[in-house]
């Protein structure tokens, strides 16, 4: 188990290092655009008020901190957390307006942040990349303050069949597009075997309440192809 997620360190830093320039034109072109929708809803969902502070772990290039902040007003603290130097990098120069963000680098697994220190904790399209499901929900458990909001935004499992058939037959394109786009379909093959490895709906509800969160639920989006995972610390 141990090389097993040594190799999968290995392998999910050599994608992102390889993709992250073109992280953002990607996800509007393999998504045509549905990233942006999905990513609304989460924020929607939050219902957020002026002087809350949100972590934003696995943040790529910091779109969930910049949805949450114009909600906002910018009257709130955000803090964006990524394993990937490039990723943070590109966030900082797309978000230097905002000046009441702070940007870690660091796994989802330990988190170099105090606990009960944030009113919310989202992990948008990063869970199924990191190495210890159990422990990055722990963590998030433990940074959130009482009362605190965990949400999830990821791939899921699509509940109808048809759509199911046409999202499999797109998903084969996508290695096809970033060779186009990127000049590298490896990062979008593992892409695509990420999603289908990942765990569906009703397994991450489970593994949300052994870390210690209640009135779990989740939402479908898309028919599925996301869903967002809301639960509460105690």
């Amino acid at each position: 188990m141990q090389q097993y997620l040594q190799n999968k360190k290995g392998l999910v830093q050599s994608v992102f290092d390889q993709v992250y320039d073109q992280y953002d034109l990607m996800n509007d072109i393999i998504s045509l655009g549905t990233h942006r929708y999905w990513k609304k809803n989460l924020i929607n969902m939050m219902n957020a008020t002026a002087n809350q502070t949100l972590v934003d772990v696995a943040c790529g290039t910091g779109d969930i901190a910049k949805l949450f902040l114009n909600s906002v007003k910018s009257k709130a603290k955000v803090t964006c957390v990524d394993p990937n130097k490039g990723m943070i990098d590109k966030g900082k120069e797309k978000l230097n307006e905002f000046k009441n963000i702070e940007w870690v680098i660091s796994s989802a697994e330990n988190l170099p942040l105090k606990k009960d220190s944030f009113d919310f904790y989202v992990i948008s399209f990063g869970l199924r990349n990191t190495f210890n499901i159990k422990k990055v929900l722990k963590e998030a458990n433990r940074v959130l303050k009482p009362g605190g909001r965990f949400l999830c935004l990821e791939f899921s499992k699509i509940q109808n069949t048809g759509l199911n058939y046409i999202y499999n037959n797109y998903s084969k394109l996508i290695p096809v597009i970033g060779k186009i786009v990127v000049g590298k379909k490896g990062p979008y093959e593992y892409l695509i075997k990420s999603i289908k490895d990942f765990i569906n709906q009703e397994e991450l509800i489970d593994l949300m309440k052994e870390s210690g969160f209640y009135k779990c639920d989740y939402r479908n989006l898309s028919g599925g192809i996301v869903s967002i995972h809301s639960g509460w610390k105690f």
